[in-house]
Protein backbone atom coordinates (compact mmCIF):
# COMPACT_ATOMS: atom_id res chain seq x y z
CA UNK A 1 0.00 0.00 0.00
CA UNK A 2 1.04 3.72 -0.19
CA UNK A 3 2.20 5.42 2.83
CA UNK A 4 3.46 8.62 3.85
CA UNK A 5 7.08 6.98 3.77
CA UNK A 6 6.19 6.31 0.27
CA UNK A 7 5.24 9.90 -0.38
CA UNK A 8 8.24 11.37 1.59
CA UNK A 9 10.98 8.99 -0.90
CA UNK A 10 8.99 10.20 -4.02
CA UNK A 11 9.13 13.62 -2.87
CA UNK A 12 12.90 13.53 -2.46
CA UNK A 13 13.21 12.16 -5.56
CA UNK A 14 11.73 14.61 -7.17
CA UNK A 15 13.08 17.38 -5.35
CA UNK A 16 16.74 16.04 -6.44
CA UNK A 17 15.82 16.93 -9.45
CA UNK A 18 13.83 19.83 -9.64
CA UNK A 19 14.87 21.09 -13.19
CA UNK A 20 13.70 17.65 -15.11
CA UNK A 21 10.70 17.71 -12.64
CA UNK A 22 9.86 21.28 -13.50
CA UNK A 23 10.26 20.95 -17.38
CA UNK A 24 8.03 17.97 -17.45
CA UNK A 25 4.94 19.26 -15.59
CA UNK A 26 5.78 22.15 -17.75
CA UNK A 27 5.25 19.71 -20.65
CA UNK A 28 1.77 18.08 -19.29
CA UNK A 29 0.66 21.55 -17.74
CA UNK A 30 0.73 22.89 -21.34
CA UNK A 31 -0.69 19.99 -23.24
CA UNK A 32 -3.86 20.26 -21.16
CA UNK A 33 -4.10 23.83 -21.33
CA UNK A 34 -3.71 24.35 -24.80
CA UNK A 35 -6.52 21.04 -25.43
CA UNK A 36 -8.90 23.74 -23.55
CA UNK A 37 -7.57 26.55 -25.15
CA UNK A 38 -8.24 25.40 -28.37
CA UNK A 39 -11.63 23.63 -27.44
CA UNK A 40 -12.84 27.22 -26.34
CA UNK A 41 -11.77 28.75 -29.11
CA UNK A 42 -14.09 26.14 -31.49
CA UNK A 43 -16.89 26.64 -29.18
CA UNK A 44 -16.18 30.83 -29.28
CA UNK A 45 -16.97 30.06 -33.18
CA UNK A 46 -19.46 27.65 -32.93
CA UNK A 47 -21.23 29.70 -30.98
CA UNK A 48 -21.15 33.18 -32.37
CA UNK A 49 -22.10 31.95 -36.07
CA UNK A 50 -24.69 30.19 -34.34
CA UNK A 51 -26.47 33.23 -32.24
CA UNK A 52 -26.36 34.89 -35.51
CA UNK A 53 -28.96 32.61 -36.51
CA UNK A 54 -30.81 32.83 -33.02
CA UNK A 55 -33.28 35.66 -34.27
CA UNK A 56 -34.75 33.34 -37.00
CA UNK A 57 -35.67 29.66 -36.59
CA UNK A 58 -32.47 27.86 -38.26
CA UNK A 59 -35.12 26.21 -41.09
CA UNK A 60 -36.35 29.22 -42.59
CA UNK A 61 -36.54 30.97 -46.04
CA UNK A 62 -37.52 34.36 -46.88
CA UNK A 63 -38.35 35.74 -50.34
CA UNK A 64 -37.92 39.44 -52.02
CA UNK A 65 -39.33 40.06 -55.08
CA UNK A 66 -36.86 42.05 -57.97
CA UNK A 67 -36.73 42.84 -61.45
CA UNK A 68 -36.44 40.59 -64.26
CA UNK A 69 -33.24 40.83 -65.83
CA UNK A 70 -33.66 39.05 -69.33
CA UNK A 71 -36.87 38.33 -71.43
CA UNK A 72 -39.49 35.57 -70.72
CA UNK A 73 -42.49 34.18 -72.95
CA UNK A 74 -42.92 37.26 -75.16
CA UNK A 75 -42.38 39.62 -71.75
CA UNK A 76 -39.70 42.26 -71.39
CA UNK A 77 -37.16 42.31 -69.16
CA UNK A 78 -36.72 45.20 -66.35
CA UNK A 79 -40.14 44.04 -64.88
CA UNK A 80 -40.95 44.67 -61.19
CA UNK A 81 -41.90 41.39 -59.52
CA UNK A 82 -44.59 42.07 -56.65
CA UNK A 83 -45.86 39.90 -54.21
CA UNK A 84 -49.82 39.44 -53.16
CA UNK A 85 -52.12 36.88 -52.17
CA UNK A 86 -51.49 34.47 -54.86
CA UNK A 87 -48.00 34.12 -53.99
CA UNK A 88 -49.11 33.94 -49.90
CA UNK A 89 -51.20 30.62 -51.13
CA UNK A 90 -48.74 29.20 -53.38
CA UNK A 91 -46.06 29.07 -50.36
CA UNK A 92 -49.61 28.44 -47.25
CA UNK A 93 -51.11 25.62 -49.91
CA UNK A 94 -49.00 24.38 -52.77
CA UNK A 95 -45.50 23.40 -51.36
CA UNK A 96 -45.66 20.63 -47.98
CA UNK A 97 -42.48 21.35 -47.09
CA UNK A 98 -43.95 24.68 -45.54
CA UNK A 99 -44.83 24.51 -41.98
CA UNK A 100 -45.35 28.09 -40.54
CA UNK A 101 -46.11 31.79 -43.37
CA UNK A 102 -45.64 35.23 -42.59
CA UNK A 103 -45.60 38.14 -44.91
CA UNK A 104 -44.01 41.42 -44.22
CA UNK A 105 -45.02 45.22 -44.85
CA UNK A 106 -42.87 47.82 -43.28
CA UNK A 107 -42.90 51.74 -42.76
CA UNK A 108 -40.88 53.35 -41.00
CA UNK A 109 -43.08 56.07 -38.32
CA UNK A 110 -43.15 58.43 -35.50
CA UNK A 111 -44.52 57.15 -32.65
CA UNK A 112 -45.43 59.24 -29.39
CA UNK A 113 -47.20 58.59 -26.09
CA UNK A 114 -48.54 61.95 -24.36
CA UNK A 115 -45.08 63.98 -24.88
CA UNK A 116 -42.33 61.21 -25.18
CA UNK A 117 -41.55 60.27 -29.17
CA UNK A 118 -39.09 58.59 -31.05
CA UNK A 119 -38.93 56.88 -34.91
CA UNK A 120 -39.38 53.24 -35.17
CA UNK A 121 -40.30 50.85 -37.78
CA UNK A 122 -43.58 49.25 -38.36
CA UNK A 123 -43.48 45.59 -39.23
CA UNK A 124 -46.70 44.13 -40.78
CA UNK A 125 -46.62 40.36 -40.23
CA UNK A 126 -48.64 37.48 -39.13
CA UNK A 127 -49.61 35.44 -36.18
CA UNK A 128 -46.87 33.26 -37.36
CA UNK A 129 -43.98 35.31 -37.63
CA UNK A 130 -43.55 34.69 -33.85
CA UNK A 131 -42.20 31.05 -34.80
CA UNK A 132 -40.25 32.23 -37.81
CA UNK A 133 -38.62 35.01 -35.92
CA UNK A 134 -38.11 33.76 -32.75
CA UNK A 135 -40.17 36.40 -31.12
CA UNK A 136 -41.39 35.56 -27.80
CA UNK A 137 -43.68 37.69 -25.09
CA UNK A 138 -42.51 36.58 -21.43
CA UNK A 139 -45.24 36.03 -19.01
CA UNK A 140 -46.36 39.26 -17.71
CA UNK A 141 -45.48 41.31 -20.68
CA UNK A 142 -49.43 40.60 -22.64
CA UNK A 143 -49.22 38.53 -25.93
CA UNK A 144 -48.11 38.77 -29.13
CA UNK A 145 -49.71 38.59 -32.56
CA UNK A 146 -53.27 36.52 -32.90
CA UNK A 147 -55.12 34.89 -36.38
CA UNK A 148 -58.25 37.26 -34.99
CA UNK A 149 -56.15 40.23 -35.01
CA UNK A 150 -54.85 39.44 -38.43
CA UNK A 151 -58.30 38.67 -39.68
CA UNK A 152 -60.11 41.51 -38.23
CA UNK A 153 -57.26 44.67 -39.18
CA UNK A 154 -56.81 45.30 -35.53
CA UNK A 155 -55.08 48.29 -34.80
CA UNK A 156 -52.66 46.32 -32.18
CA UNK A 157 -49.11 46.59 -31.81
CA UNK A 158 -46.60 44.87 -29.53
CA UNK A 159 -43.83 46.89 -29.08
CA UNK A 160 -39.78 46.32 -28.46
CA UNK A 161 -38.68 46.91 -24.70
CA UNK A 162 -36.64 50.02 -26.50
CA UNK A 163 -40.16 51.61 -27.20
CA UNK A 164 -41.42 50.59 -23.60
CA UNK A 165 -38.40 52.40 -22.16
CA UNK A 166 -38.56 55.66 -24.06
CA UNK A 167 -42.13 56.21 -24.43
CA UNK A 168 -43.66 55.04 -20.97
CA UNK A 169 -40.63 54.91 -18.68
CA UNK A 170 -41.95 53.02 -15.56
CA UNK A 171 -45.29 52.75 -16.04
CA UNK A 172 -47.16 49.46 -17.86
CA UNK A 173 -47.94 49.96 -21.54
CA UNK A 174 -50.45 47.58 -21.59
CA UNK A 175 -53.43 48.54 -22.82
CA UNK A 176 -52.10 51.77 -23.67
CA UNK A 177 -52.04 53.92 -27.14
CA UNK A 178 -49.64 54.94 -29.12
CA UNK A 179 -49.87 57.03 -31.84
CA UNK A 180 -47.79 56.48 -35.47
CA UNK A 181 -47.32 60.20 -37.28
CA UNK A 182 -49.61 62.17 -35.22
CA UNK A 183 -52.82 60.11 -37.00
CA UNK A 184 -53.08 56.54 -36.40
CA UNK A 185 -53.45 55.06 -32.16
CA UNK A 186 -52.56 51.75 -32.09
CA UNK A 187 -53.23 49.66 -28.65
CA UNK A 188 -50.40 47.83 -27.09
CA UNK A 189 -50.85 44.60 -26.75
CA UNK A 190 -47.58 43.56 -25.55
CA UNK A 191 -43.86 44.04 -25.09
CA UNK A 192 -41.44 41.18 -27.02
CA UNK A 193 -38.41 39.93 -25.62
CA UNK A 194 -35.82 41.60 -27.90
CA UNK A 195 -32.36 39.59 -26.53
CA UNK A 196 -31.94 37.66 -29.48
CA UNK A 197 -32.36 40.68 -32.24
CA UNK A 198 -28.92 42.81 -33.31
CA UNK A 199 -30.72 45.76 -33.97
CA UNK A 200 -30.10 48.86 -32.41
CA UNK A 201 -33.63 50.27 -33.10
CA UNK A 202 -36.02 46.66 -33.09
CA UNK A 203 -39.25 46.96 -34.76
CA UNK A 204 -42.70 46.78 -33.87
CA UNK A 205 -45.45 44.48 -35.07
CA UNK A 206 -49.22 45.14 -36.03
CA UNK A 207 -50.86 43.27 -38.27
CA UNK A 208 -49.82 43.20 -41.85
CA UNK A 209 -53.41 43.37 -43.17
CA UNK A 210 -53.41 46.59 -40.95
CA UNK A 211 -50.39 47.68 -42.42
CA UNK A 212 -51.74 47.06 -45.90
CA UNK A 213 -54.41 48.97 -45.03
CA UNK A 214 -52.95 51.84 -44.08
CA UNK A 215 -49.70 51.92 -45.90
CA UNK A 216 -49.69 49.82 -49.20
CA UNK A 217 -53.13 50.96 -50.53
CA UNK A 218 -54.26 47.57 -49.41
CA UNK A 219 -52.47 45.57 -51.47
CA UNK A 220 -49.28 43.40 -51.37
CA UNK A 221 -46.50 43.13 -49.52
CA UNK A 222 -42.50 43.33 -49.43
CA UNK A 223 -40.95 39.50 -48.27
CA UNK A 224 -42.23 36.14 -47.55
CA UNK A 225 -40.76 34.28 -44.67
CA UNK A 226 -41.43 30.80 -43.68
CA UNK A 227 -40.20 27.80 -42.39
CA UNK A 228 -39.60 24.11 -44.23
CA UNK A 229 -39.67 20.92 -42.70
CA UNK A 230 -37.57 17.51 -43.90
CA UNK A 231 -34.63 19.10 -45.82
CA UNK A 232 -32.25 17.86 -43.41
CA UNK A 233 -29.06 18.31 -46.47
CA UNK A 234 -27.64 20.60 -48.81
CA UNK A 235 -29.00 18.75 -51.48
CA UNK A 236 -32.02 18.37 -50.51
CA UNK A 237 -32.47 22.39 -49.58
CA UNK A 238 -30.97 23.23 -53.17
CA UNK A 239 -33.69 21.04 -55.26
CA UNK A 240 -36.12 22.75 -53.13
CA UNK A 241 -35.25 26.38 -54.09
CA UNK A 242 -35.31 25.63 -57.87
CA UNK A 243 -38.66 23.77 -57.11
CA UNK A 244 -39.37 26.56 -55.66
CA UNK A 245 -38.12 28.61 -58.03
CA UNK A 246 -39.70 27.16 -60.92
CA UNK A 247 -43.26 27.56 -59.06
CA UNK A 248 -42.39 31.27 -58.75
CA UNK A 249 -41.17 31.70 -61.92
CA UNK A 250 -44.24 30.26 -63.77
CA UNK A 251 -46.77 32.27 -61.37
CA UNK A 252 -45.00 35.43 -61.97
CA UNK A 253 -44.09 34.45 -66.04
CA UNK A 254 -40.48 35.33 -65.10
CA UNK A 255 -37.23 32.97 -66.00
CA UNK A 256 -36.85 30.52 -62.95
CA UNK A 257 -32.94 30.81 -63.91
CA UNK A 258 -33.35 34.42 -63.83
CA UNK A 259 -31.75 35.15 -59.90
CA UNK A 260 -32.58 38.73 -60.32
CA UNK A 261 -36.15 38.22 -60.17
CA UNK A 262 -36.68 36.43 -57.07
CA UNK A 263 -33.77 36.76 -53.90
CA UNK A 264 -33.83 34.14 -51.57
CA UNK A 265 -32.20 33.47 -48.41
CA UNK A 266 -32.20 30.02 -46.94
CA UNK A 267 -31.49 29.63 -43.52
CA UNK A 268 -31.53 26.36 -43.41
CA UNK A 269 -28.77 25.74 -46.23
CA UNK A 270 -26.61 28.59 -44.50
CA UNK A 271 -26.73 26.60 -41.44
CA UNK A 272 -26.33 23.11 -42.71
CA UNK A 273 -22.94 24.71 -44.34
CA UNK A 274 -21.96 25.99 -41.16
CA UNK A 275 -22.53 22.91 -39.23
CA UNK A 276 -20.40 21.30 -41.93
CA UNK A 277 -17.37 23.82 -41.66
CA UNK A 278 -17.73 23.58 -37.53
CA UNK A 279 -17.47 19.54 -38.03
CA UNK A 280 -14.13 20.62 -39.90
CA UNK A 281 -12.98 23.06 -37.35
CA UNK A 282 -13.46 20.78 -34.55
CA UNK A 283 -11.87 18.05 -35.54
CA UNK A 284 -8.83 19.44 -36.24
CA UNK A 285 -8.58 21.02 -33.06
CA UNK A 286 -9.24 18.31 -31.42
CA UNK A 287 -6.28 16.88 -33.62
CA UNK A 288 -4.07 19.71 -32.15
CA UNK A 289 -5.35 19.15 -28.78
CA UNK A 290 -4.35 15.58 -28.58
CA UNK A 291 -0.86 16.30 -30.07
CA UNK A 292 0.04 18.53 -27.57
CA UNK A 293 -1.09 15.85 -24.50
CA UNK A 294 0.71 13.51 -26.22
CA UNK A 295 3.75 15.85 -26.34
CA UNK A 296 3.21 15.92 -22.38
CA UNK A 297 2.78 11.84 -22.02
CA UNK A 298 6.15 11.27 -24.07
CA UNK A 299 7.84 13.85 -21.86
CA UNK A 300 6.63 11.64 -18.87
CA UNK A 301 7.56 8.58 -19.67
CA UNK A 302 11.36 9.98 -20.87
CA UNK A 303 11.57 11.45 -17.33
CA UNK A 304 10.70 8.25 -16.14
CA UNK A 305 12.92 5.79 -18.29
CA UNK A 306 16.02 8.31 -17.38
CA UNK A 307 14.72 8.51 -13.20
CA UNK A 308 14.79 4.16 -13.40
CA UNK A 309 18.09 4.28 -15.71
CA UNK A 310 19.66 6.79 -12.70
CA UNK A 311 18.08 4.83 -10.11
CA UNK A 312 19.26 1.69 -11.56
CA UNK A 313 22.10 0.96 -8.70
CA UNK A 314 19.43 2.41 -5.97
CA UNK A 315 17.17 -0.39 -7.36
CA UNK A 316 19.56 -3.11 -7.11
CA UNK A 317 20.02 -2.66 -3.01
CA UNK A 318 16.81 -3.13 -2.51
CA UNK A 319 16.17 -5.93 -4.61
CA UNK A 320 19.14 -7.13 -2.63
CA UNK A 321 17.59 -6.77 0.68
CA UNK A 322 14.30 -8.06 -0.25
CA UNK A 323 12.14 -5.33 -1.57
CA UNK A 324 9.56 -6.72 -3.84
CA UNK A 325 8.73 -6.08 -7.67
CA UNK A 326 5.77 -4.62 -6.69
CA UNK A 327 7.19 -2.16 -4.29
CA UNK A 328 9.65 -0.83 -6.80
CA UNK A 329 6.88 -1.00 -9.44
CA UNK A 330 4.81 1.17 -6.83
CA UNK A 331 7.40 3.86 -6.32
CA UNK A 332 7.59 5.16 -9.70
CA UNK A 333 4.58 4.65 -10.78
CA UNK A 334 3.68 6.82 -8.20
CA UNK A 335 6.03 9.27 -8.91
CA UNK A 336 4.66 9.14 -12.65
CA UNK A 337 0.91 9.70 -10.84
CA UNK A 338 2.03 13.07 -8.64
CA UNK A 339 4.06 14.27 -11.77
CA UNK A 340 1.04 14.51 -14.83
CA UNK A 341 -1.73 15.09 -11.48
CA UNK A 342 -0.19 17.92 -10.29
CA UNK A 343 0.67 19.27 -13.97
CA UNK A 344 -2.43 18.58 -15.26
CA UNK A 345 -4.53 20.01 -12.73
CA UNK A 346 -2.38 23.55 -12.85
CA UNK A 347 -2.64 23.30 -16.25
CA UNK A 348 -6.72 22.72 -16.43
CA UNK A 349 -7.39 25.70 -13.99
CA UNK A 350 -4.88 28.01 -15.76
CA UNK A 351 -6.92 27.03 -18.90
CA UNK A 352 -10.81 27.27 -17.51
CA UNK A 353 -9.45 30.33 -15.55
CA UNK A 354 -8.31 32.39 -19.32
CA UNK A 355 -11.28 31.23 -20.95
CA UNK A 356 -13.85 32.17 -18.32
CA UNK A 357 -11.73 35.78 -18.15
CA UNK A 358 -12.17 36.24 -22.14
CA UNK A 359 -15.99 34.87 -22.24
CA UNK A 360 -16.74 37.72 -19.12
CA UNK A 361 -14.74 40.08 -20.87
CA UNK A 362 -16.56 39.55 -24.23
CA UNK A 363 -20.15 39.31 -22.65
CA UNK A 364 -19.25 42.88 -21.22
CA UNK A 365 -18.09 44.04 -24.38
CA UNK A 366 -21.00 42.86 -26.63
CA UNK A 367 -23.48 44.14 -23.74
CA UNK A 368 -22.32 47.23 -25.09
CA UNK A 369 -22.90 46.72 -28.96
CA UNK A 370 -26.10 45.23 -30.35
CA UNK A 371 -24.23 44.01 -33.40
CA UNK A 372 -23.62 40.32 -34.63
CA UNK A 373 -20.30 38.76 -33.68
CA UNK A 374 -18.74 35.92 -35.07
CA UNK A 375 -17.46 34.57 -31.43
CA UNK A 376 -18.85 34.43 -28.28
CA UNK A 377 -18.92 32.22 -25.01
CA UNK A 378 -15.39 30.64 -25.13
CA UNK A 379 -15.23 28.32 -22.80
CA UNK A 380 -15.20 24.82 -22.49
CA UNK A 381 -17.96 21.95 -20.83
CA UNK A 382 -16.55 21.24 -17.33
CA UNK A 383 -16.99 17.66 -17.84
CA UNK A 384 -15.03 17.75 -21.26
CA UNK A 385 -12.16 19.21 -19.10
CA UNK A 386 -12.24 16.93 -16.66
CA UNK A 387 -12.14 13.83 -18.81
CA UNK A 388 -8.84 15.49 -20.78
CA UNK A 389 -6.61 15.99 -17.50
CA UNK A 390 -7.96 12.49 -16.38
CA UNK A 391 -7.37 11.08 -19.69
CA UNK A 392 -3.57 13.11 -19.95
CA UNK A 393 -3.10 11.64 -15.75
CA UNK A 394 -4.13 7.77 -17.02
CA UNK A 395 -1.77 8.32 -20.19
CA UNK A 396 1.09 9.63 -18.15
CA UNK A 397 0.87 6.45 -16.13
CA UNK A 398 1.01 4.19 -18.46
CA UNK A 399 3.94 5.97 -19.92
CA UNK A 400 5.41 5.68 -16.43
CA UNK A 401 4.71 1.75 -16.35
CA UNK A 402 6.94 0.74 -19.53
CA UNK A 403 10.48 2.10 -17.62
CA UNK A 404 8.53 1.04 -14.15
CA UNK A 405 8.16 -2.54 -15.53
CA UNK A 406 11.72 -2.79 -16.82
CA UNK A 407 12.99 -1.95 -13.36
CA UNK A 408 11.23 -4.64 -12.07
CA UNK A 409 12.89 -7.49 -14.13
CA UNK A 410 16.55 -5.89 -13.12
CA UNK A 411 19.09 -8.32 -11.51
CA UNK A 412 20.14 -7.55 -8.26
CA UNK A 413 23.61 -8.21 -9.18
CA UNK A 414 23.64 -6.55 -12.29
CA UNK A 415 22.14 -3.59 -10.75
CA UNK A 416 24.89 -2.77 -8.08
CA UNK A 417 27.16 -3.16 -10.96
CA UNK A 418 25.53 0.01 -13.24
CA UNK A 419 27.27 2.74 -13.04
Amino acid sequence: MFDFDSLREILSTISKNKLRTFLTGIAVAWGIFMLIILLAAGNGLKNGVTSNFSHRAKNSVTLWPGWTSMPYNGMPSNRNIKFDYKDYDLIRNKIPEVQYVSVRVDQSVTISYEKEYGAWSLNGVTEEAAYINNIEVLTGNGRFLNKIDVQNRRKVVVISPDMKKVLFKDQDPIGKYIVANNSIAFRVIGVYDDSNTFSNNPPAYIPFTTAQMLYNKGWGFRSIDFTVVGLDSKEKNEKFIERLRMQMGKLHNFDPADRSALYVRNTAQDMLEAESIFFIITAFIVVIGISSLLAGIVGVGNIMLITVKERTREIGIRKAIGATPFSVLKLIIFESIIITSVAGYMGMVAGVALTELISNMMAASAGASDGPSIFKDPTVDLTTVIIATLALVVAGTVAGLIPALKATKVSPIEAMRAE
